[in-house]
């Protein structure tokens, strides 16, 4: 194996599992200090471009598209009629681009704390910010959490929490008290959606936490969709969904299947298999 040297390579440590995943990079492209974060982006010899944001790999263009297509399709083909949806986070704006993919969808607002991610995703990462214009989006730069709390009862058909890990900026999105005002302002009927983590490395920690909390706020059902994604720890993620008066472990299959969406993972075949989870992690959630 060949020396990974540190102008060459861009390397993410994740000391608590005793791990690491580098990329072979050819140049940095933005190095900014916002009032939240620090945000790089680097140009790759074969991902292409990656944004980085404390020093954790957040995306790049190779495959981007498998997170993007499973925290947006699965918790709208979940949804019976989804018409009203917010996206917390999601500030490279990935996530909005497949939901406004549902033509179904009347309106979407996002609610990201840092404009910056924003401002790069448009320099460097076009393809993502593709739907920004589209007349249903509504793009906000403001604290998530707030404006949960300032949100009518029983107002939206779907939320995502398209958050970095739980610490920093992100760490309010995964609390039990935040899960509540959650819970408060999806109609009957509604559909939660959070990023939680490797399935790997959290499933006894993080992830089922994460699902005990949902409960503890009065969803009544929950289900967490492993998928791959390389360029994270582990190599491998997962969301968890929520479901306010429905079960978020059956979805809209036909619909699904017979969707004419440009996807590049997400299929109802996909969908069928995540909800089937491995021996390991069904040992994880087996005291819920």
């Amino acid at each position: 194996m060949s020396e990974l040297r540190d102008d060459q390579w861009f390397t993410e440590v994740f000391d608590s599992h005793g791990s690491a995943f580098s990329l072979k990079i050819t140049e940095k492209l933005l190095d900014v200090q916002s009032d939240y974060q620090h945000l790089e982006v680097y140009a790759t010899e074969t991902y292409g471009n990656l944004m980085v944001l404390d020093g954790c790999v957040m995306l790049t263009d190779r495959d981007n598209f498998l997170y993007h297509e499973m925290i947006a399709h699965p918790a709208l083909f979940t949804h019976q009629d989804p018409k009203r949806v917010v996206i917390i986070g999601g500030g490279d704006c990935g996530t909005l681009k497949e939901v406004l993919r549902h033509p179904g969808v009347e309106k979407v607002t996002q609610i990201d704390i840092d404009a910056e991610v924003t401002k790069a995703a448009e320099r460097f990462f076009p393809a993502l910010v593709a739907s920004n214009n589209d007349p249903r989006a509504e793009l906000l730069f403001a604290d998530g959490v707030k404006w949960v709390d300032d949100a009518p009862d029983e107002s939206i058909d779907v939320l995502i929490i398209d958050s970095t890990d739980p610490v920093g900026p992100a760490e309010g999105l995964f609390k039990t008290d935040f899960l509540k005002r959650c819970h408060r302002i999806l109609k009957s009927g509604g559909v939660m959606v959070q990023q939680s983590e490797s399935p790997l490395y959290h499933s006894g920690s993080i992830i089922r936490e994460l699902r005990h909390d949902m409960r503890e706020a009065g969803f009544n059902s929950v289900a967490t969709l492993p998928f791959p994604q390389p360029v994270y720890p582990s190599g491998w993620w997962s969301i968890t969904l929520a479901g306010k008066a429905t079960d978020v472990n059956t979805f809209r299959e036909q619909a699904a299947a017979n969707h004419a969406l440009p996807l590049e993972y997400y299929s109802v075949e996909a969908h069928r298999g995540a909800l089937v989870l491995p021996p390991f992690m069904r040992k994880a959630f087996a005291a819920e």
